[in-house]
């Protein structure tokens, strides 16, 4: 612990911040203590929201390319403390040491996107049907964004949505999961340490972080000041944030479940997909959203690649995942590893043949740690629990004939957010991506389904949420559009050729 103590203080923190509070932190690694987090009162929210609003009226106005500044000092607190960062999301989530650091780089990117995106918030000219008539859009500043994270990823995707909120003009209010505040928080002192390097040019209340259960989340998604939302989690989650906040008519952008499968065809390099099975899903101990669910493979590979795939799952190094070597964490609580059990045993009573894995090891070195064996499922169909999310590393193993069936098989489950193919056919290929191909938000080639750079719009559709964050054009969800018409001529004619009296 004394060592733990020193990475906090080092990100910037307090003994206040993490001892004496209601909020217990543990690590699920061995179930100890980390810290005890003060939560933020549910009674002083609307405080916050105020002053979050006060705080749009100001930055609304600062510049983009001088909002930019900011987001770009913060890129350089974040790599300056990338090496404490990624060591609390691996101590508190369970990922590996370079997972944890790959999550703070990802940080790190989307600040100098943002960069770049200050100067480039482009409208479009339009011609007009009418003389001396021009049409030009613009996008503004949309207002105060709310971003509500899970644990699994507790620093990357407020960074995602902070660094595109700040460039496009709006505040941002940070709800880290209770499951992982500590990550989220480290993240957040390196934009408050931004902040004052930027000095009074950013107004009061233009960052802030509350850090409690989900009552804190509801005034988020209720008040009619917070016109964006941003909330990652399960889609059971989804299924409350969004009505609500579509109910004021706000706007949300949801990142929920996923059950991402890898089409294995005959023309596949198999070592490669080996490669991308074990990452897809084993990393992060199958707890990503992006995690591989589901392997559909041609009958006539299928012997060769699960050959190779359970030889790789025999040799794979489960244990602390903060020592070197390791590839495979623990579960987050017992209740991830109770879910997981339960679904193999469904899985077995609708026809499965468990291959490898699913049983409980290291329990008595880390008795109040949940790790287990990455387990793989030979399934006869793809029945109701395959179609069901389990966050954990179960892998279910499905076998067709024809590249259709496959692709329907991939398309066959309510969730719709990453899916990959491993093929050298171009045709094979081609049709994985086309209109009739893949219906996931993202659809990769020769590459696994977890893993993607922000550059890339991510987001699903279906029940994954059907929004997107990052890269691309994602930061238009952040600003409001508007139409202008501009008549320069000394005539007023209508459009459409009315003629009004």
């Amino acid at each position: 612990m004394p060592e733990f103590k020193s990475v906090l203080e080092r990100c910037g923190f307090k003994a206040a911040d993490y001892t004496e509070g209601s909020l217990t932190v543990r690590s699920p690694i061995d179930g100890a203590v980390l810290a005890q987090v003060h939560e933020t009162p549910a009674a002083s929210m609307q405080a916050v929201i105020d002053r979050s609003h006060a705080a749009f009226l100001k930055w609304r106005s600062v510049p983009a390319p001088v909002r930019g500044e900011l987001v770009r000092l913060w890129g350089e607190e974040l790599r300056a403390a990338k090496q404490d960062i990624g060591h609390i999301v691996s101590k508190e989530v369970g990922k590996i040491v370079e997972e944890g650091l790959g999550e703070v780089q990802e940080g790190v990117d989307i600040c100098e996107f943002a960069l770049g995106l200050s100067r480039q918030l482009h409208g479009k000219t339009i011609a007009s049907e009418r003389p001396g008539h021009r049409i030009m859009e613009q996008y503004h500043p949309l207002g105060p964004v709310a971003v509500i994270t899970a644990f699994n990823f507790p620093s990357a995707v407020f960074a995602w949505n902070a660094a595109l909120a700040l460039v496009c003009g709006d505040p941002v209010i940070f709800k880290p999961s209770e499951k992982a505040p500590l990550s989220g928080m480290a993240t957040f002192k390196a934009l408050e340490r931004a902040i004052a390097r930027f000095g009074g040019r950013a107004p009061d209340g233009l960052a802030q972080i509350v850090v409690g259960r989900t009552p804190l989340a509801e005034a988020l998604v209720e008040s009619p000041k917070i016109p964006l939302v941003s909330a990652t989690g399960s889609t059971r989650m989804g299924r409350i944030v969004g009505p609500k906040v579509a109910g004021r008519f706000g706007k949300r952008i949801l990142e929920l479940g996923g059950n991402n499968a890898m089409i294995v065809t005959p023309a596949a390099d198999l070592d490669m997909a080996l490669r991308a099975i074990l990452f897809g899903a084993v990393g992060t101990a199958g707890q990503r959203c992006t995690s591989l669910r589901r392997v559909i493979v041609h009958r006539s590979v299928k012997d060769a690649l699960l050959e190779r795939v359970l030889k790789a799952y025999g040799n794979l190094r489960i244990g602390d995942p903060l020592s070197p070597g390791n590839l495979v964490g623990p579960l987050i609580d017992e209740a991830a590893y109770t879910a997981m059990q339960q679904s193999l045993e469904t899985a077995q009573a609708e026809g499965g043949k468990l291959l490898r894995g699913g049983k409980r090891v290291l329990e008595k070195e880390y008795p109040s740690g949940f790790f287990v064996e990455p387990a793989i499922v030979d399934m006869p169909g793809q029945t109701a629990i395959v179609k069901h999310e389990t966050f954990a590393p179960l892998l279910y193993v499905l076998t067709y004939d024809d590249l259709e069936q496959a692709i329907a098989l991939n398309n066959d489950v309510p969730q719709g957010l990453s899916s990959c193919i491993f093929s050298t056919d171009m045709q094979e290929v081609e049709l994985f991506i086309s209109e009739a191909g893949s219906d996931c938000g993202m659809a990769n080639v020769n590459i696994g389904p977890s893993g993607a750079e922000i550059g890339g719009a991510f987001g699903g559709e279906k029940e994954t949420g059907g929004d997107r964050e990052s890269g691309s054009d994602a930061w238009k969800q952040y600003m409001r559009r508007t139409t202008n018409t501009i008549n320069f001529s000394k005539e007023l004619p209508l459009a459409q050729g009315i003629n009004f009296g």
